[in-house]
């Protein structure tokens, strides 16, 4: 049994080797851009929280991405 630690670098989902997850990634393995993400993790928080409205699942998804490596430092998220 693995008790690896490791989490995606853009989503946080663990993951055992590399800085991204299955669901982040392209099919060549390269992290897919930010709008491609942005959309999906907001379809996600939606998903989760169905009676969110959608500026408030986009909101906490800019919130959410802004803590992770992958993102932190891109400009649509200052």
């Amino acid at each position: 049994m693995s008790t690896n630690t490791a989490t995606c670098e853009s989503c946080s989902m663990p993951i055992e080797t590399g800085r991204y997850c299955e669901y982040c990634t392209d099919e060549y393995g390269a992290l897919q851009d930010f709008d491609t993400r942005f959309a999906a993790m907001v379809s996600w928080q939606q998903r989760s929280n169905p009676g969110q409205s959608r500026a408030e699942a986009e909101a906490q998804t800019r919130e959410f991405m802004s803590g992770m490596p992958a993102w932190r430092d891109h400009p649509a998220l200052r």
